[in-house]
């Protein structure tokens, strides 16, 4: 399925068993939708930065970040969702980020609570061994179940939700943060568990945060 240039994959949708801190699991319907196959690359933002709604990434012109193919990096939160504004627009029906809890439900590709999107072990070749400059192309490996490819590697992906503050230390409200998911190029352990959580200040630009859109299902 696509939208224009722009790669996606049919989530059915289902249950979505979250594995609480203390123990405690409870469940989430989550109903169908569609999602990129992979995180947004630099080839698929260029025509949105062509418009000027944005200023570019600190990185777009980087040489060690900037192949079309690599995951675009460097885009706050704000940045995603002007995208995804920009692309309901022109692409038709209604694009999103992905809630923490549809990530998730994509990323384990139908399984419950698996290690990695792929069940149990990463495909070998999936990850690049050794010192690297910047983050690999994306879609080059191999897809979960649902045909995800990339879910918990290369990048942290934004989510669309508020990630709920600890309690807090101090009377001072804590500042917002929005949600994330998924791995790093950048990290000594270059993936992570689609249950894995993690989340910045909306307006933070960070080499290793990319993101991934949604499309809403038609009524």
């Amino acid at each position: 399925m696509g939208a224009g240039f722009l790669q996606t994959v049919p989530i059915p949708g289902g249950r979505l068993v979250i594995h609480e801190e203390d123990g405690a699991t409870r469940t989430v319907e989550i109903g169908p939708f569609s999602i990129g196959r992979t995180p947004v690359t630099n080839r698929e933002y260029a025509p949105f930065l062509r418009e000027e709604r944005v200023e570019p990434p600190p990185w777009w012109t980087d040489p060690a970040f900037r192949a079309p193919d690599q995951p675009v990096v460097g885009v706050s939160w704000h940045d995603a969702m002007a995208f995804c504004e920009w692309l309901s627009e022109n692409a038709g029906g209604i694009w999103r980020l992905p809630t923490e809890q549809e990530w998730e439900l994509a990323a384990s590709g139908g399984l419950e609570a698996p290690k990695t999107a792929w069940g149990e072990t990463i495909p070998p070749g999936e990850i690049p061994d050794g010192p690297i400059a910047g983050p690999w192309e994306a879609g080059r490996g191999t897809p979960n179940r649902y045909g995800l490819c990339d879910a918990g590697t290369i990048v942290h992906e934004w989510c669309l939700n508020r990630s709920e503050p600890e309690a807090p230390r101090s009377p001072e409200p804590a500042p917002e943060r929005r949600a994330s998911r998924g791995g790093s190029w950048r990290h000594r352990i270059r993936w992570s568990s689609p249950s894995a959580k993690s989340s910045l200040r909306p307006g933070d630009r960070y080499s290793d945060f990319g993101f991934r859109v949604l499309r809403e299902r038609d009524p």
